[in-house]
């Protein structure tokens, strides 16, 4: 995969208005009631295919979102690392790779188009590798972290109510 998906994105908006769609700069939000349907963008990755299933359902108008990658992003995932209760090797080793990552900066790391049809929202997601291992390595700290409370509130022996 392209380390900078920002060709990538101009291609596509290059597409979408070669194909007459109007183009909504925005995105999908997570919502629970949503009916989310994902593209196979490993099986599939050529949004133009994607694009094209939306035309045939009768789409006008694709959501459009892109995220630049900042380095801010990896240093909140280090201020998380250096509360994190791990094997100071373990722990090093991602701190190493986390700021292999500041590299990126600038760079577009996830492209993310959307249309509606017949109630359900159709998503293609395409994100660089290196921005996946970043969120892969955030969820570790993140897990690390919902244990630690975990940890604490059994601690408690039994006198902490959760009401």
């Amino acid at each position: 995969m392209k380390p900078n998906l920002e060709a990538t994105k101009k291609e596509i908006q290059e597409y979408l208005k070669s194909k007459g769609l109007a183009i909504f700069h925005g995105f999908v939000s997570d919502l629970p009631e949503q009916k989310l349907v994902l593209w196979d963008v490993d099986g599939k990755p050529d949004f133009r295919e994607f694009v094209d299933c939306g035309l045939q359902t009768g789409a006008r108008l694709m959501v459009f979102n892109t995220l630049v990658f900042r380095r801010e992003m990896v240093d909140e995932t280090l201020e998380s690392l250096e509360e994190a209760d791990m094997d100071r090797d373990e722990q090093r080793n991602i701190e190493r790779r986390l700021k292999e990552l500041r590299a990126y900066d600038g760079f577009t790391c996830s492209v993310e188009m959307s249309f509606e049809h017949q109630s359900r929202i159709y998503i293609y997601d395409l994100r660089t590798d290196w921005y996946e291992e970043l969120l892969d390595l955030r969820e570790q700290m993140d897990m690390l972290e919902s244990d630690d409370i975990e940890d604490e509130d059994e601690s408690m022996g039994g006198y902490f109510s959760r009401n």
